[in-house]
């Protein structure tokens, strides 16, 4: 098993520091001072804010890795994290695995949290979508791996914390910024912010257009956000945001294999004729309050909403979704001690609901003279309200300056009713309570050291259409999947903290699998089919090299080997038992380099390797291995003493490699037709980027 196979590259890191560590320093070569990383803080919402000291591997983008590309897609920059995979198809569908975990969903995201600040993601139905929020109004992003945060909601794939944009520096700023590329891509940003001593105001509007290189691709996107912070005084702020977005998409689907190979620009012919696409509004917005109530107590607490109303003309029909959810979140944090022992604590509760609306027309777009969808008559129509509450714990206990425990536990309640319009009948239901503990060790022989044990529980509960039959009512046999995650890790930094490395070993068994079932053209039915297992190494080595007066070198190499199969699998009478898990690569590598001089000049590569995958459950199809190398240059410079700009110019997949950017897993060809498995990615292709920024 990988899980003991890897154990000793931990203890190999350990002695490895130790024997640096005793060396005595020699005389520099450079005649500069080495710069050092930075210590890494994450989110406050984490029992501690320095990474070091968190038991659990915490993937994290900085703003200077989140705008790295053509500020675009998210998931080229996702993608540089070990463990973590996110596919994306013209940038309108996506889909993120975490160690293997969400990598079957046939479209989009479930089993992992996200959230925005304080304000959930992640919908009532289990959906997650990150990609509306435009990267440039991001200042980080954090990705937990694994069901090792009671605090937010212990995920089996884990969590991801987007922190949005607020501006640090006093008085007024403002700014331009324009994204011109390859196959009619166009990109404007514009954005204000405003800080005072006792409020901030940060402004931002943002439109996104592209042709697409596919037939049917054209995409666009506008979104404005709002954010800031209210009467901040020494002691308490109220923090607010909202987030509009207007997104619609042309859909050109998956292609099967011939297709990929001679003519990937080609989309689903069904879909191109009924010129298919995603239509929608959305709108985020929270209000957060913290205060200290004294030295060693303070609270934070949100209420929030999200909004969807969307329009999704398919071949087959046409899709209209409503969604509302609104919730609130409170939690206390604070310190005390019990005979000289620190201890950390936080506590609160969430409760969240959520309505879903959903109706299915006929497309009489074959009647339509070529000019697409044409909306016909209802079929069905169906309703769902969703309540849950989670109440979660988590404590650390300080035993001495070098071991700490923490714990924690999360409570979920979940219950539903559905309104099945065409049987006109209302059902109640609702799943047992899931408790899920929580537990880790910490060491720190010093403060450039940590290693970490942990051991978990995690769950994900269906998503709609996994909750009902093929009559449309509810199935009360399914059940949320649920499954214990063993981990053991270490942070390291090396050579006087220039280099900086972190390497995690992890064992998962999930239990209830859930699958889902196609039924129809885009009806699944769910079930819980068996056990999978999730087991793998994770590394990552940042390293900050000095070279002289004039330039300095960045670099990163980062890698995840895994092993994710069926344990006990058997789907309509197949026995898939010992089969690699479909959709996910086992074995993934980034490499990437920057260098930046004191001119302002900058140059920018990284490289990715994607093993191949499997496409269905019995492993009889797999993707092609492959590589992508992306390059990016600019120059920063000062125009006046309060105006600076930014130019830049790229290229990415630079050897024009032929790869699927995403799969449809367990496809099945209708007739004497082949699957269409693939979503082809963009070939070799090309983006300008000019920025302009005004302090006032």
């Amino acid at each position: 098993m990988i899980f003991k196979k890897y154990c000793f590259l931990l203890f190999v890191f350990f002695a490895c520091q130790n024997i640096f560590a005793q060396k005595k320093e020699g005389k520099s070569i450079d005649s500069v001072k080495p710069e050092k990383l930075e210590e890494v803080v994450i989110s406050s919402f984490h029992i501690n804010d320095s990474l070091q000291n968190a038991p659990a591997s915490i993937g994290l983008l900085s703003k200077k890795e989140l705008l790295q590309n053509n500020t675009t897609d998210i998931s080229t920059v996702m993608n540089t994290i070990p463990g973590v995979f996110m596919q994306s198809a013209n940038i309108t569908t996506t889909r993120i695995s975490i160690r293997g975990i969400g990598a079957r969903t046939p479209y989009g995201t479930n089993k992992i949290r996200a959230f925005y600040g304080s304000i959930p993601l992640t919908s009532g139905n289990s959906e997650t979508v990150i990609d509306d929020i435009d990267l440039e109004n991001l200042s980080q992003i954090e990705i937990i791996k694994g069901p090792l945060s009671s605090v937010y909601g212990a995920g089996l794939g884990g969590a991801i914390l987007i922190s949005p944009q607020l501006s640090k520096t006093s008085g007024q700023t403002a700014g331009i910024s324009t994204v011109i590329g390859s196959y009619g891509l166009i990109k404007n940003s514009l954005h204000y912010s405003l800080n005072e001593k006792e409020s901030s105001l940060n402004l931002s509007y943002h439109k996104l257009e592209t042709d697409g290189w596919r037939e049917n691709s054209a995409y666009n996107r506008e979104g404005i956000t709002l954010a800031g912070e209210l009467f901040k005084k020494k002691n308490s702020k109220l923090t607010y945001f909202t987030n509009y977005t207007y997104l619609k998409a042309f859909i050109p689907s998956s292609i099967n294999k011939t297709m990929f190979e001679n003519s990937p620009k080609s989309g689903a012919p069904t879909w191109v004729a009924s010129k298919g696409f995603k239509e929608y509004k959305s709108t985020l917005a929270g209000l957060a309050y913290d205060f200290k109530l004294n030295e060693n107590l303070s609270n934070s607490t949100s209420v929030f909403l999200n909004y969807k109303d969307s329009n999704e003309p398919r071949p087959f029909d046409v899709l209209r979704q409503y969604t509302f959810a609104s919730g609130v979140r409170t939690q206390f944090s604070g310190q005390f001690k019990i005979r000289e022992t620190a201890n950390q604590f936080i506590t609160g509760i969430e409760y969240f609901t959520d309505y879903y609306k959903g109706n299915t027309f006929e497309n009489l777009y074959l009647q339509n003279n070529g000019q697409g969808s044409l909306q016909g008559n209802q079929i069905t129509e169906t309703g769902q309200k969703r309540h849950f509450y989670n109440v979660f714990a988590q404590m650390r206990t300080l035993l001495s300056k070098k071991f700490e425990i923490q714990a924690g536990i999360n409570y979920n309640k979940t219950q539903f009713e559905l309104e099945n319009y065409n049987l006109n009948s209302t059902q109640d239901y609702s799943y047992d309570g899931i408790f899920s503990p929580q537990l880790s060790f910490l060491f720190k022989p010093n403060a450039q050291q940590t290693i970490y044990f942990s051991a978990s529980r995690g769950f994900s509960l269906p998503a709609t259409e996994e909750t009902l039959t093929s009559t449309g009512t509810i199935n009360t046999d399914i059940k949320p999947e649920n499954g214990y995650n063993f981990e053991i890790g270490g942070k390291f930094y090396f050579f006087n903290k220039r280099l900086y490395s972190e390497l995690s070993i992890y064992h998962m068994e999930i239990n209830d699998l859930l699958v889902a079932k196609r039924v129809g053209d885009d009806q699944y039915v769910g079930i819980n089919a068996g056990k999978t297992f999730h087991e793998g190494v994770e590394i990552s080595l940042n390293h900050n090299w000095p070279v002289n007066s004039f330039f300095t070198v960045n670099s990163y190499v980062s890698g995840s080997l895994g092993n994710y199969k069926f344990k006990d699998f058997v789907d309509n009478g197949n026995d898939f038992s010992g089969n690699k898990l479909t959709g996910v690569p086992a074995n993934k590598v980034n490499a990437g380099i920057s260098i930046t001089t004191t001119l302002g000049i900058y140059l920018n590569s990284d490289f990715q390797y994607v093993d191949k995958m499997p496409l269905n459950d019995a492993n009889s199809a797999y993707t092609d291995s492959y590589k992508i190398i992306n390059l990016k240059t600019g120059y920063g410079f000062q125009i006046l003493q309060h105006l600076s700009a930014n130019i830049a110019a790229g290229v990415n997949n630079v050897t024009d490699e032929k790869y699927a950017s995403l799969i449809l897993p367990n496809a099945v060809g209708v007739g004497n037709a082949l699957p269409r498995y693939y979503y082809p990615g963009l070939p070799t292709n090309f983006y300008g980027t000019f920025t302009l920024n005004y302090l006032f």
